[in-house]
């Protein structure tokens, strides 16, 4: 699945954000690897700043696989970079 524009969402306050970064939230069924190459977010380059933190959250077989967070890196305003991911403990032992 390549990035879906439908799929990045802000999360609090972003209208208010001004110079500091924003906390945006990102479903995909792609694996945090591919989320991370380079060019991947270039359909939000004009959204996405330095330092933005997104949320990812990966699933597959309609349930959360992995969870993790990527940092905009860089960003040309063409090209978006983030950052490997730091990943997120999911587990559910019930």
């Amino acid at each position: 699945m390549a990035y879906s524009s439908t799929n990045l969402q802000p999360i609090g306050g972003q209208s208010k954000a001004g110079n500091a970064p924003q906390i945006w939230s990102y479903t995909t069924t792609d694996a945090h690897g591919t989320v991370d190459t380079s060019g991947y977010f270039n359909s939000a380059a004009s959204v996405l700043k330095v330092g933005d933190l997104i949320l990812v959250v990966v699933t597959s077989s309609g349930s959360v696989s992995t969870a993790g967070w990527h940092v905009v890196m860089t960003n040309t305003g063409s090209v978006v970079n983030v950052s490997d991911v730091t990943a997120l403990t999911v587990t559910n032992t019930d």
